[in-house]
């Protein structure tokens, strides 16, 4: 369903991306930022998904500065191995070429972003920054308390695993004070990246009501 394509930053930087159409006229598009395991087969697979719900959706390779067409699996020296792209995070670059992506996809309609670990927190960040968006979705981003007095600019909404080892619930709780117009929600018994159902922390239960609610989010703000 999808291909490689690349995109051009503001600053001139060429990166990679994969993007996903769907089969119709689309209802929008959605830019999909990347856990630390870069543009992967699971963010692929995303992609692919909301491309089935009929969005255009786009995945930037924000680790193309650092590695070319970094791809990583989930065992633990895989997870060690790409936790050193997040040791100094040039949030400022991830930015750009998000940036580029969203303007890749403007001409299709509204555009949402949707990032997952650190992708999440990206997407957070671009709701207060950037530009061409309609709403934005982050799952279990980390970073996200320090980016929280910052505002958004469109409708957000964050959702967080209840045992988050990395992502104490007073830092959601923080979140949820400082932007009361921000929809949190918070998942009982899950675990960082309970989504992903390729990782030993996937929670089916929490998964199948995040994703709903994501798609539904999106249906409201995208049109």
């Amino acid at each position: 369903m999808g291909q490689d394509i690349r995109l051009k930053a503001s600053d001139g930087f060429e990166l990679g991306a994969y993007r996903a159409d769907p089969t119709s006229a689309p209802k929008g598009a959605v830019v999909v930022i990347q856990e630390i395991f870069g543009v992967n087969h699971h963010i692929r697979a995303v992609c692919d998904r909301l491309a089935k719900e009929g969005y255009v959706a786009i995945a930037p390779s924000i680790f193309d500065r650092i590695t070319p067409n970094f791809q990583s699996g989930y065992s633990p020296d895989e997870v060690a191995e790409a936790r050193k792209f997040v040791a100094n995070p040039d949030f400022a670059a991830m930015l750009r070429d998000s940036q580029a992506a969203i303007d890749a996809v403007k001409p299709v309609g509204p555009v949402g972003i949707i990032g997952f670990c650190l992708g999440g927190s990206v997407a957070y960040a671009a709701a207060t920054k950037l530009t061409g968006l309609s709403a934005a979705i982050g799952y279990y981003g980390g970073a996200i308390i320090r980016f929280a007095d910052d505002k958004p600019a469109v409708p957000t909404q964050l959702h967080f695993g209840e045992k988050d080892a990395g992502i104490p619930l007073s830092d959601v709780e923080t979140i949820k004070s400082k932007r009361p117009e921000v929809e949190v929600f918070i998942y009982p018994g899950a675990q960082h990246g309970f989504h992903c159902d390729e990782r030993a922390s996937y929670d089916k239960g929490s998964a199948d009501i995040a994703w709903p609610r994501s798609m539904e989010f999106f249906g409201k703000h995208l049109r």
